[in-house]
This record gives C-alpha cells, sequence and structure tokens, in this order.
C-alpha cells in the first residue's frame, strides 16, 4: 500500500474511531467527571470567543482583556486539578484526599484567582 493509501484508509477510520471513543466515554465516565469536563468546555470556548473579540475588535481595554484570559486560564488549569483528585481511577495518588476537601480547595482558589483579576482590572 502506498503512503497515500494508507492515509487515506487512516482518514476513513476517524468515524468510527470517534464513535467508539464517545460511546466508550459516555458508558464508563461518572457523572461528576462529565460535568467537570462539560466546564472545561465552556472555559475554554470562553477564552477563545475573547481572543477573537480582541483580535476583530482591538485591545482597548487591554487590562480587561488580560484578566478575563487570565480568569479563563486559571479557572481551566484548576478545573484540571480538580478532575484529576476527583477521578477515581487517581485514588493510588490522591486516596488521603477527600472529594468534599478537594473541592474546597478548588473553590478557594478560584474565589483569591478572581480577586485578583478584579483588582488588576482596577
Amino acid at each position: 500500500m502506498s503512503k497515500r493509501g494508507a492515509a487515506t484508509a487512516s482518514l476513513l477510520d476517524l468515524p468510527r474511531v470517534a464513535n467508539v471513543f464517545f460511546t466508550s466515554y459516555v458508558e464508563s465516565t461518572p457523572k461528576r467527571i462529565k460535568i467537570i469536563d462539560c466546564f472545561l468546555v465552556y472555559m475554554s470556548l470562553t477564552a477563545l470567543v475573547q481572543v477573537v473579540y480582541c483580535a476583530l475588535v482591538g485591545t482597548f481595554p487591554y487590562n480587561s482583556f488580560l484578566a478575563g484570559l487570565l480568569a479563563c486560564a486559571g479557572s481551566f488549569v484548576m478545573a484540571c486539578s480538580l478532575r484529576l483528585q476527583s477521578n477515581a481511577a487517581n485514588a493510588g495518588e490522591f486516596g488521603f484526599i477527600a472529594p468534599e476537601r478537594s473541592f474546597a480547595d478548588y473553590a478557594l482558589c478560584v474565589i483569591v484567582l478572581l480577586l485578583l483579576c478584579v483588582s488588576y482590572v482596577g
């Protein structure tokens, strides 16, 4: 098989691979993790909208743009940490941290982050 034929065959397998991935995700992922994943997608889209808006309209209140983008990025990173600590598959690494404590740590860090972003805007 030529290189081009192999690339075409692998492109034709993408829908099947995506279907298997999606089915496996829906069946085996707990609801709590799915909610966190939805929030991660929301934070990514919010940051993307801010960057596109800044590129189209301009960066006049530059501090506001930076504060909003850093708030999205910081919330995304902390939500990733919450997802890691909430996942039962990672119980060996985070078994000593209760889910309630990990959420409380997340909430406290997000409050501090948002207060810093508001103070940065001025």
